[in-house]
């Protein structure tokens, strides 16, 4: 067993209905906060109030900003940063999905550092410090695992560039993950959002950076996911379905904590940044199955047990059939979740996929990958997944 590291300071509040304990929470950090969402819509309004309602009794002043967007850009998290500094707030509460979560840790760091949060991403030369705001986040999806990692993953539109701010001090003080909240999330949101969950899971396991104890979570959540994600697709509200997909979004989000994300990831990063309207889930989705089939070569071993978790007929198998066969796996399961997607089906066009080649090798994901790809590999993979 090789040495590892293993870290995580969040406090975690799990269960059915922990959402009524927000106003006790926050109350322990600060008595000024900033509500970080999308804007209002009816299935999230009453939950918003509710979670206004218990701050309000903890004697907790509340302002709103609701200008979260999907792929959250620079000017969103900016504008977030400059209505805290206004209200003087001491508490940034993230209450959705990852956009609203990774947009709250930005405006925790834009609010109180010179300049704004991009100047913060990962390899600048600006550093975050202790002077970052308290953040506390309510996941009302399961999918991005952005409610136990360091991590805020924020768009540039002008350099059409998505990059992270990655710093132990963006951990989450505390993180209620309530899988009630969950129940209303339509079913395309709920596939892309828990193929994500597979995708974060997978990736931390074949990561060069894998411990026993990452893999020992990842692959639990591999087997959540696989069980779980159809039937919470086919009926939002069945209860078990919802709770261990939050569950399994949750050890995914500790893995790559952890360990971290591979090839896709970085693919998938590049696509936002040129097309902003691609879902991140649908971004990972659609380049999975080269991606796979590109790789499985140079981890046997954990690819076929990923295999072998998807099929246990393969049990008896070499690991080389195995692995191999999970490259099928893949493509059934992605079918199953309605989640096999191509670029000309999300309105990527054919033009942008060169720059996203390009952009994929600014991130660090492809070299933590079982097997390495070059520029023109990479750019293979999105041609043979454009049709």
């Amino acid at each position: 067993m090789k040495a590892f590291d293993y870290y995580q300071p969040t406090e975690i509040k799990f269960g059915w209905g922990r959402v009524e304990e927000i106003g006790e929470v926050v109350s322990r950090f600060g008595k000024r906060c900033l509500m970080v969402t999308v804007p209002v819509f009816d299935t999230m309004a009453p939950v918003f109030e509710n979670i206004k309602k218990s701050l309000k009794e903890a004697n907790v002043k509340v302002s709103h900003f609701d200008g979260v967007i999907p792929n959250p850009t620079t000017d969103s998290v900016n504008k977030g940063a400059e209505i805290a500094i206004k209200n003087n707030i001491d508490v940034v509460l993230g209450v959705g999905g990852g956009s609203s979560m990774d947009t709250a840790k930005a405006i925790a760091v834009g609010a109180t550092h010179e300049g704004e949060a991009w100047d913060y991403r990962l390899f600048s030369n600006k550093k975050i410090t202790e002077k970052r705001l308290a953040i506390i986040v309510v996941t009302t999806t399961s999918g991005t695992g952005s409610q136990v990692t360091p991590i805020s993953v924020v768009t540039n539109t002008v350099q059409k560039c998505k990059f992270a701010l990655a710093d132990s001090l963006l951990y989450p003080r505390v993180s209620i993950i309530d899988p009630q909240l969950m129940l209303t999330v339509p079913e395309h949101i709920t596939a892309s959002t828990g193929f994500d969950v597979f995708a974060h899971a997978f990736e931390s396991y074949i990561h060069k950076n894998a411990s026993v104890y990452t893999d020992m979570l990842a692959k639990k959540a591999i087997k959540r996911v696989i069980k779980y994600l159809p039937i919470a697709i086919k009926c939002k509200t069945n209860k078990e379905a919802r709770i261990e997909m939050a569950w399994a979004d949750t050890l995914a989000g500790l893995c790559i904590a952890n360990a971290g994300t591979t090839l896709p990831h970085g693919i998938g990063m590049a696509i936002s940044g040129h097309v902003p309207h691609v879902m991140h889930g649908e971004a990972l989705a659609v380049i999975y199955p080269e991606f796979m089939c590109y790789t499985y070569k140079s981890a046997l071993r954990k690819f076929a047990n990923i295999g072998r978790i998807f099929n246990c007929e393969l049990e008896d198998v070499s690991n080389e059939e195995a692995a191999e066969k999970s490259c099928e796996e893949i493509d059934k399961f992605l079918k199953k979740i309605g989640m096999s997607l191509t670029f000309k089906e999300l309105r990527v066009p054919e033009e942008e996929l060169a720059a996203i080649a390009d952009d994929t090798l600014k991130l660090p994901d492809y070299t933590v990958n079982p097997r390495i790809a070059t520029r023109n590999e990479i750019y293979k993979m999105l041609k043979k997944s454009y049709k």
